[in-house]
């Protein structure tokens, strides 16, 4: 018993000061670079720096601090392990079902609408929407934004080309969608990788934004940040909710990750419920 009381604090000293580490990394990132990871949450940001520490050959997370500060090559190799970019188009094919049928309807009758991908990675899910609206025949009427902190992404995004590889699962999700088509209509392939129809993102605005620092840049009709959050505390997620609150028109809608939510936040109630199994939202008073 006295070995295992023991081996009980020691581990809780190693995760003590572990989470000092982790508090000094973030702070230095903050500090000498600008982004603010202090407040994403912490379990998965162990794992990311882990992952990043291995990588780069190292043994602590205080060596991984000393690399970054002294190595901007390092700190860009680990903002791209700690940006979000788990996609594939069409994903959750039943939020974009829903989508179709419940909010298009009403966007349809808008002379112009905004849209803004937050967190919109690599671009599959900008180019699913992309598709989605010009099957609805609203495509040209829409103006969408897609933002991320990592410029690396964005240009990847940009491009609108993916590896082929990927194209079975996104196919798939396609047809779950039922879409009018298939997904190889809208794109060629070359080289073991598929670009994209151009006229998909004629009508896109790829920019950088940081949902922890930027500052609300338009106002939109539509707001999707789906599976960005989970990555955050609480008192994070709920400061980047009151931003997309101030950023939506009256009457305008919030899409979220289906392991996401509303209901204990500082809006809560100011939006209803469209879906509550796809968690989308209508803000209804400023």
């Amino acid at each position: 018993m006295v070995t295992r009381a023991v081996d009980e604090a020691e581990e809780q000293e190693k995760s003590d000061l572990e989470g000092i580490e982790v508090y000094l990394l973030t702070e230095g990132i903050y500090q000498h670079y600008g982004f603010d990871f202090r407040d994403y949450s912490l379990p998965s940001l162990r794992r990311r720096l882990w992952k990043r520490v291995y990588a780069e050959g190292l043994t602590t997370i205080s060596g991984l601090q000393d690399k970054v500060l002294h190595d901007s090559s390092c700190m860009e190799r680990l903002l791209l392990d700690l940006s979000i970019n788990t996609t594939a188009m069409f994903r959750d094919p039943s939020f974009y079902l829903s989508f179709r049928q419940k909010v298009v309807p009403l966007l349809r009758t808008y002379p112009f609408v905004r849209i803004w991908h937050a967190g919109c990675s690599s671009g599959e899910e900008v180019i699913s929407m992309a598709i989605l609206l010009r099957e609805m025949g609203i495509h040209n009427d829409v103006q969408l934004y897609a933002t991320d902190l990592d410029t690396t992404i964005l240009e990847k995004a940009k491009s609108g080309t993916y590896l082929a590889k990927n194209m079975e699962l996104n196919e798939k999700n396609y047809i779950r969608f039922e879409g009018k088509w298939t997904l190889k209509d809208y794109c060629k392939e070359e080289n073991g990788r598929v670009t994209f129809d151009k006229g998909l993102l004629a009508n896109v605005t790829f920019r950088k934004h940081d949902l922890v620092l930027g500052d609300v840049f338009n106002k939109f009709d539509l707001i999707l940040c789906r599976n960005v959050m989970i990555y955050f505390n609480q008192a994070l997620q709920n400061e980047v909710l009151k931003k997309f609150h101030e950023s939506l028109f009256k009457y305008g809608y919030l899409a979220i990750g289906s392991k996401e939510s509303l209901i204990w936040c500082d809006i809560a109630s100011k939006f209803i419920v469209v879906n509550n199994e796809e968690k989308v939202y209508k803000k209804i008073k400023d």
